[in-house]
């Protein structure tokens, strides 16, 4: 057998990029699910621009004005200072969305526990519950 470039491409792709990014997307789902059920509210996607501009995976609309939502996932809680950390670098892009769509942007930070994903930050629901009413 001949290994070649492409070959090596394609398999790299598949069992790193696939595989992790397949793995990301059901993380960021099943939180975000747990949300918009405890939230009763619909939560969408947020576009690629916003996840550009402002560090911004997730929105809910509430009339004219827009809430974001940022999920991080933290491999367990010493993964948490990073997170806090990326929050404050962060701050200037959430900054500019408020001013541009009225709404702040909040950060769920999931964990595992067991087999399951979980909310972490669980005092975030309140804040965004209270942002909900403000909007």
């Amino acid at each position: 057998d001949v290994i070649t470039e492409e070959g090596c491409i394609k398999y790299l792709y598949n069992m790193v990029i696939n595989r992790t990014f397949d793995g990301y997307m059901t993380e960021i789902k099943t939180i975000y699910g747990q949300l918009q059920k405890i939230l009763g509210i619909k939560i969408e996607p947020a576009p690629d621009e916003w996840d550009r501009l402002y560090n911004v995976d997730f929105f809910i609309k509430i009339k004219d004005k827009y809430i974001g939502l940022q999920i991080k996932p933290a491999g367990g809680v010493s993964h948490i200072p990073q997170i806090f950390k990326e929050g404050v670098i962060q701050a200037a892009t959430h900054k500019k969305f408020t001013k541009k769509f009225g709404g702040k942007v909040f950060y769920i930070i999931s964990i595992k526990e067991g087999n399951t994903k979980k909310i972490h930050n669980t005092e975030v629901i309140q804040e965004i519950e209270d942002e909900i009413k403000r909007l």
